[in-house]
This record gives C-alpha cells, structure tokens and sequence, in this order.
C-alpha cells in the first residue's frame, strides 16, 4: 500500500468517525425536540379535557381534589411510605393511620408478595431463575413498586394511600378490601394461577353506587416499578430493554426506550403495556383495554443495581350507578420465552423483538423450531449453534454454489484481467477497459455479479440471527468453551478504564473479525484493482476497517452471536476452498479464453436488439437527411 492509500484510508476512518458523532448529536436533539413537542401536546390535549368536563363545572370542589390527587400522584414515593393525611371519613382515617402487612402467595414458578397499604404487589421473585450475580431474581422489588387506583367518591379516593383489610386468603388467592365510612367497600382480588406466570385481578367498587357522580365514568391505574439489573452487560441489558404498548388487533406492540429515555401519550384504547427487560418482563392487561395511556421510561446510571424507572398511568373506563362496579385485570410476571407467552393468546411473545415482517417470518417459522428441536436432542448450546449454522448453509448451498463457481473463475481469469489492466493504465481508458473485460467475462462463462448472491442470501439470515441470539433467553447463562453466558459478552480481557467506549476483549469477537479479515482476504485473490485508485480503495476498507468495525460493534453483544458469525465465516472459506480445488478447472477456463481469444464475444440478446435499434435509427436519420 503506497503512501497516498495509507492517507486515504485514514481521512476515510476519520470522517466516518465525524459523521457518527454528528449523526448521535442530531438524533439526541431530534429527541429534545420531539419530546418537547409531545409534552406541549399532552398539555394542551389536558387542558381540553379539562375545559369540556361537565363534571368539573358541575362539582369544583371534587376537581379541585382531583388535581390535587393527580398531582400526589407525579409526586408519590414508592409503596410502603405512610400516609400522614388526615380524612374527613372516619374509617378512611383509621386505614391511612393502619399498619401494613405482607402476604405471600406462591406456586411453582412465582412468589408474589403483596402488601395491604393499597392492595398492591410489594414483590415478585421468578423461581428457577437467577441474576448474573446467581442472586434470587426479582422482577419487581419490595419499596420500589407501586400499583395504585383512583376513584372520584366524590371526592380523590387514592388506594395506595390507604391500608386494606384481609377478607379472605388462600395457598393462592387473596381478598383485600377498603371501607367506606359512607356505606360500600373497595375490593381487591388476586388470584395465582397453579404452575403459571399469570395472577388475575380485579378492582370491585360494591355499595358505592350513590358516592360515585354519575358523570364519573373512568378510574385512573397508575403502575410504577424500579426495575434491577439482572445481566452482566449493562450496555446489551439497556440496548434490550424498553415499554411496550400493545393497541388492539394491532400488528405488534409500539415502544420507548432501548436505552433511551422516552414518554409517549395516547388517547385510543390500549389492550396491555409491559416493562421489558431484556428476558423478563411485567405485563398488565386490561381485558376492555385502558382508554388512555401515559407512558414513560428512564434508565439509570451503570454504577448502580437498577436498569430502568418505569411509569404507566392510564384510564380505564366504567359505568357508574351500579351497586357493584367491577374491573378485570391481567399480570403477567416471568420471561420472555417466545413459546409459553404465545400461550396466552394476547400477542405478547410480540415484546420479544425478532426483527421485521421478513426477517420476523423466518425466524418464528424457521429459527425458532430449529432452535427447540436440536434442544430436545442435545443440551450444550455451543453445539446446537454449530449445527444451526450447519443446517442453514446446506440449505442455501445450492442457492449460492453458482456465485462460488463464479469467483472460483475469476480467480482463474486473474493473469487475463492483469493483462487489460496493463494495457489500460490511465483513467481516460475507463470504458475501453470496462469493455474489453466484460468481453473476457463472456468468453470465459463467467457473471460478474454472481459473486453478489451470497451476500443477498446471507444478510437476512445474518440479520435474523443478529435478533435472534441477544433476545433468547434459551442461552442466558449457558456456558460454552470459555464463555460463561452465551447470551453476554466473553471477557477474557477486562479491564477497568474505558478505552474507545471497551473495557474488555470478547475473544468470540476478536474470532470472528479475523476469520472476517481472512475471508476477505481470499475473496479479493479472484480480482485485481488495476490502477483505479477508487477499486483499491474499497478493497483496504473490506479487508481492514470492515473486520474493525464488526468487532467494535459485536464486543458488547452476545457470545452466540459473534460464535454464529465465526462459524459462518469458516464454513464459508470451507466451501470456497472446495469449490476452487475439486468443482472449478482453471486450466480449462484457460484454454476455453484462449479458444476465443480471436472470435468476437458472443453477444447477449439484449445486446442485439440495442444494436438492432441503433441500426434503424441511424438508417432513420440518413433517410430525414
């Protein structure tokens, strides 16, 4: 490489480097903008709501509680912060001055804590699952959860606030329920469901018909939980992790977050929203759907033990003047296992992000049951992932063995293509040279672009993988060979300062961008660049900044993934290599050039009927002549 190239490829590197950079500060005010757009909408979508509400004109008294209850609310701690209010119901009083206690129900796979201030989980643990740190797994955490309901009776009644009373307990359901000094109860149920991730609930309002205004006809649900970290990579953990909302009927659910804070607003129905770790989730679904969401994610720095605060406050509609007003009322604490929440019924295997319609085709209908019936037969997933990549390059073998018989040809055809370009040395000759070797590739048989088909083939599947493995919670904290979790990164190096955004080596990476550097290397030994400065070029990027990026960018990822791109990169030099040696005789491709060295190239029929019409139109231009 002469010295121009060297400075070339730097500045390159550089404005590549300057561009990101500028890129990221675009997108992160874009972001500003956006999310100072929506809050001026949410105000004002607010302030008209508040301008058309009859019942506001009709009880000031009960609105101005209402903001003030609303405004509790934004500000509220997390559960078990005693109320120090006092109440003009005598029994609302007692309940807010109350102790809390907490019960416990559990089955095979959860252990639900829940405390009597508001009636609300306190905790979840998910059984047979730990954290990196081989901890019990808590989905939702004890003082950093709250799950509130309020109703307008008739004035702000806020059930975080007050303590319940146990009305009936079992192995697997309890009944919690709040007095009215005024006459009725709220009732809370929750029952777990045996050797299952769900717990049903319901909200009952029973004998407060005449406290609740008839224009009342909505109670607000605001669940709030500090999710904990639980993986060993806080970058891929937050890049995973995100709320989702799901409308009805809808393709898949819409979200915030991976990494980013975020708030969205809505006013339509929305059938269920989950807080989605990277392989465990909280999903809450309300069976009429909730017909109004505010939803907000932020993520907390990595020195700490929590990953993200997560926020939904929502509306669910109701009919009031009955005796009894009762709402349903969904959860789902446990994984993300694409198989057991499909089994619900609700769409909620969609949080799992698979990639797009293509690509989310054939992973569900292709990777996926690949994936779960090697499973059945072998349990080491280092050798499930081997048989994976096995399996799928047979299968495309046939698809791509032209493109391979192709450049194992024009790796023949080398010595002719140095010889045009010694004989077309300077640039003016550009499309002297462009047709004197499209002539060769016609004598020899070959197409030029058949080298682009395994790259068409590959990059779906390659993109299918690249969601698939950080999303299977299959290989969370399987080891393999000197990985511990094939689901993070392999730090065989690691080091505390960070250094071009690493602080460690994952030799699975570091792998696979040799084997990347290498095929590249074999794949340019079939062309020659000549003297284009341009060709030259792009082969000191494929070479040596594209296996630098691919390890900068497959460091933090999962092991899997990077161990399926080394895989696929071998296997590929294995058929490359077989194909030149045993399928390709060069010496014939030789012979049949040097054959046809003095015939004309044979000519395409496309080629002859452009030559055919350029024929008549130039007879057509003599004869207006």
């Amino acid at each position: 490489m002469d010295k121009k190239s060297v400075i070339g490829f730097v500045l390159i590197f550089v404005i590549m480097i300057a561009f990101f950079g500028y890129q990221s500060r675009q997108v992160k005010k874009q972001q500003a903008y956006q999310a100072q757009l929506d809050s001026i909408a949410a105000a004002e979508a607010y302030a008209q709501w508040q301008q058309d509400s009859i019942w506001k004109a009709e009880h000031p008294e009960a609105a101005a509680a209402q903001e003030a209850a609303l405004q509790q609310v934004a500000a509220a701690p997390v559960a078990g912060a005693d109320a120090q209010v006092a109440y003009s119901d005598p029994l609302l009083n007692e309940a807010a001055q109350a102790e809390a206690q907490i019960i416990t129900l559990s089955n095979e796979k959860l252990e639900v804590n829940f405390t009597t201030r508001g009636a609300q989980p306190y905790s979840v643990m998910v059984k047979d699952y730990l954290t990196y740190t081989k901890e019990p797994l808590y989905l939702l955490q004890a003082d950093k959860t709250e799950l509130g309901f309020i109703i307008y009776a008739p004035t702000a009644v806020d059930t975080r606030k007050f303590n319940f009373q146990v009305a009936e307990q079992t192995d697997s359901s309890v009944v919690m329920r709040l007095p009215i000094g005024a006459g009725g109860y709220i009732e809370q149920r929750y029952a777990l469901q045996p050797d299952s991730y769900s717990v049903n609930h319901s909200v009952s309002f029973v004998g407060m018909g005449n406290l609740i205004p008839r224009n009342v006809g909505s109670i607000d649900v605001d669940f709030h939980a500090i999710i904990p970290r639980m993986e060993k990579g806080y970058k891929n953990e937050t890049q995973y992790s995100r709320l989702n909302y799901y409308f009805p009927d809808d393709k898949k659910p819409a979200n915030i977050g991976n990494g980013r804070k975020g708030e969205k607003r809505f006013d339509n129905k929305i059938e269920w929203f989950a807080f989605q770790q990277q392989f465990f989730s909280a999903i809450m679904r309300a069976p009429g759907s909730f017909s109004y969401g505010v939803f907000s994610i932020d993520f907390l720095p990595k020195t700490g033990s929590d990953l993200m605060n997560c926020k939904a406050q929502m509306r669910v509609d109701i009919t009031p003047g009955a005796d009894v007003i009762t709402v349903p009322f969904e959860f789902y604490f446990g994984p993300n296992d694409y198989k057991g929440l499909k089994a619900y019924g609700h769409a909620y295997e969609k949080v799992i992000p698979l990639g797009g319609k293509v690509i989310g085709l054939f992973t569900k209908w292709v990777i996926i049951p690949l994936f779960d019936w090697l499973h059945r037969f072998i349990s080491n997933f280092g050798i499930i992932i081997l048989l994976m990549t096995l399996f799928i390059k047979i299968v495309v073998l046939p698809f791509a063995y032209k493109s391979y018989s192709s450049s194992a040809k024009m790796q023949a055809l080398k010595p002719f293509m140095e010889k045009i370009n010694a004989k077309y040395p300077k640039q003016e000759d550009a499309m002297k040279k462009q047709q004197e070797t499209m002539d060769l590739y016609k004598k020899a048989g070959v197409s030029p672009m058949g080298g682009c088909l395994p790259m068409l083939l590959q990059m779906p599947i390659l993109w299918a993988m690249f969601r698939f493995f950080p999303a299977s919670i299959e290989l969370r904290q399987q080891p393999f060979l000197w990985a511990e979790d094939l689901s993070a990164y392999d730090d065989v190096i690691h080091w505390g300062t960070s250094i071009l955004g690493m602080d460690h080596i994952s030799l699975f990476a570091l792998l696979m961008a040799v084997s990347m550097f290498f095929y590249s290397k074999i794949m340019q030994q079939q062309t020659t660049a000549g003297n284009d400065p341009n060709a030259k070029m792009m082969q000191v990027m494929s070479l040596y900044l594209m296996p630098v990026m691919m390890f900068f960018i497959c460091n933090n990822l999962s092991s899997g993934l990077s161990y399926y791109y080394l895989l696929s990169n071998l296997i590929t030099m294995v058929e490359t290599w077989v194909i030149r040696k045993w399928v390709v005789d060069p010496e014939k491709i030789v012979a049949k050039v040097k054959a046809a060295e003095n015939k004309p190239a044979p000519k395409s029929k496309w080629q002859q009927r452009l030559e055919e019409a350029q024929r008549m139109q130039r007879e057509a231009q003599k004869k207006r002549k």
